[in-house]
């Protein structure tokens, strides 16, 4: 038979319990010691968004613009000379990309869907940016085979340092088991130098049978890539099926198992394979499940939440909230914590400006660009 516990016992476990509830509140609070604003609205579906030397600001709506926002003010008319996306369900244009010399080229990149609903793949093209209109415009690459779905592009970019550009792309749904095969970009990540040449020390270049543009493989479908300039790790994810949403750690000529090995199950309930892990097939640092559909990612490294440094932000979708990741000195996750879900929104991009805000990117036929600041009396800590 258990006796009550005496009254100092019972005074500790009370200022225990204080403690940890004023402890997790006065997180909480510290944690929501910001405020948004809104910078552009009325946007249909905005998708990317990228900073120019200039202060501009760069976003693309799904439907196939590209807007400038100046002075604060999104401008009424859309570039004109953007190449015609296919836009269907997932299809239309993505992300926009500028060169790492922008300033002396005028080189803007774009990933768009590109064909017809019968025939149509990930096409990557770039154009000099010149008084609001995109001209000499020219394919850098073009996904192969083509796919006959509207759904699962990819489409994210990256700068590497060596001046390589890194575009992820997706399976095409119905295309799954191609993610495996070396012959197709279904399901994987191609590295291209600027002009869209293959570069010579791609881990598949000279391998039979393998297109040499690819850099990693057995991927579902990667929205979200960033690079750590202090280590240098890749970091993307994807989206898994019915959970097994993925963020994993990048490297040359790995393959990432879709769909051998996944956390999550088909949309029917099926089971798509038994193993959630295989030897010679890398392992996910994060497995989300129940998925939260991850969308764009960024690394903060900005000025503004000091606290923040260095940690992944990932927009999700289906979670309405943006995910932070807060990572080790080894780059490896360590906890999580979701932000702005009281704004109930799907977030389609999330970004660290040059002025050290966050920004994000809402994922509507009326989305927004929104802004996120330190409150006052944060920015004066």
């Amino acid at each position: 038979m258990s006796r009550a516990p005496s009254l100092p016992r019972l005074t500790i476990l009370l200022w225990l319990l204080c403690s940890l509830l004023l402890g997790s509140a006065s997180r909480s609070l510290a944690e929501e010691r910001w405020q948004i604003e809104t910078v552009a609205e009325g946007l249909e579906y905005p998708w990317s968004l990228a900073f120019l030397p200039d202060g501009r600001m760069l976003v693309t709506e799904r439907a196939g613009r590209l807007r400038i926002i100046q002075d604060g003010s999104l401008l009424s008319e859309p570039v004109t000379g953007v190449p015609t996306a296919f836009v269907a369900n997932q299809a239309g244009l993505f992300e926009v990309l500028p060169a790492p010399d922008f300033a002396r080229s005028g080189w803007v990149y774009l990933s768009l869907a590109s064909g017809e609903r019968r025939a149509n793949a990930t096409r990557v093209v770039r154009g000099r940016l010149q008084e609001g209109a995109l001209v000499e415009v020219e394919e850098v690459f073009l996904a192969h085979p083509p796919q006959a779905t509207p759904v699962h592009y990819g489409g994210r970019m990256l700068f590497l340092p060596d001046g390589t550009l890194l575009v992820t792309l997706g399976d095409g749904f119905n295309y799954r088991e191609q993610a495996q095969a070396l012959d197709s970009h279904f399901g994987s990540i191609v590295r291209l130098n600027p002009d869209g040449s293959v570069p010579a020390d791609n881990p598949f270049v000279g391998t039979s049978g393998a297109l040499p543009e690819i850099w990693s493989y057995g991927h579902r479908n990667v929205q979200g890539i960033v690079r750590d300039p202090d280590s240098g790790r890749v970091y993307a994810h994807e989206h898994g099926p019915r959970g097994g949403d993925e963020l994993n750690l990048i490297e040359p000529g790995r393959n990432y198992g879709w769909p051998v090995i996944t956390h999550g199950v088909d949309y029917s309930g099926a089971m798509i394979t038994p193993y959630t892990e295989r030897e010679g097939m890398a392992s996910p640092l994060v497995d989300w499940t129940p998925s939260i559909a991850p969308a764009g990612m960024t690394r903060y490294d900005g000025t503004l939440f000091p606290q923040w440094h260095g940690q992944l932000f990932v927009a999700a979708l289906a979670g309405r909230h943006v995910r932070r990741v807060m990572l080790d000195d080894d780059g490896r996750p360590v906890a999580e914590a979701r932000l702005f879900e009281r704004l109930g929104e799907r977030f389609r991009d999330v970004r660290t400006g040059p002025d050290g805000a966050l920004y994000l990117l809402t994922d509507s036929p009326r989305g927004r660009v929104l802004r996120v600041v330190p409150t006052s009396d944060l920015a004066r800590e």
